[in-house]
């Protein structure tokens, strides 16, 4: 069921790093999201696959995570992700609509989920010298990095608290907390 998927796809951070994720993996993954929607159907991104640990590694020194923990900027070695997919905006095809980042990722990630993987979006990117690191040519925008591996690590909901934090958090046992709003919280009117 699509809501399991939804609860399933938490953004991961830790992975076994020593299990590869297959290139036709990634294809399919990034199919989806060339069939997700898109504003004025203009289908302006494209995508740079990575599973190679040398590619992965320059890949992740250009990425900043988890900006809610203190002095954590990236998973530790042999907890890095086994692939990477880069979004990039085709700037030929005209401008591209915020949504459409959106549309891709999600539909990448739920994929990785229905596989037993799991991904993180980032979007703190070093976005010129990841362009440099890919040979980018001109007309093309990276726009956002997704992280794709076999999840290492075990992540939970709970409702924000009374305090009102949102912050993600770890606990003694390296347990990965998300707060979430209730439903009633989030419904503005009903009729």
């Amino acid at each position: 069921m699509l809501k399991d998927l939804i609860i399933r796809n938490r953004t991961c951070r830790r992975y076994h790093q020593d299990r590869p994720v297959p290139l036709d993996t990634l294809r399919e993954l990034v199919d989806l999201a060339r069939l997700a929607p898109s504003g004025h159907n203009r289908q302006g991104l494209k995508y740079i696959l990575s599973n190679k640990p040398g590619l992965n590694h320059r890949i992740n020194d250009c990425l900043t995570w988890a900006g809610y923990i203190k002095g954590w900027k990236s998973p530790p070695e042999g907890e890095k992700p086994s692939a990477f997919i880069v979004m990039v905006r085709d700037m030929g095809v005209g401008p591209m609509l915020a949504q459409d980042q959106g549309f891709a990722g999600m539909s990448i990630l739920l994929g990785a989920v229905e596989k037993g993987l799991a991904g993180c979006f980032l979007m703190a990117v070093e976005k010129k010298r990841l362009s440099e690191v890919l040979d980018l040519g001109d007309g093309y925008e990276i726009q956002a990095v997704i992280a794709i591996g076999h999840p290492k690590e075990q992540i939970v909901l709970e409702e924000i608290g009374a305090d009102g934090d949102v912050r993600y958090w770890r606990d003694e046992q390296g347990v990965h907390h998300v707060p979430k709003r209730s439903l009633v919280e989030v419904i503005l009117a009903t009729p």
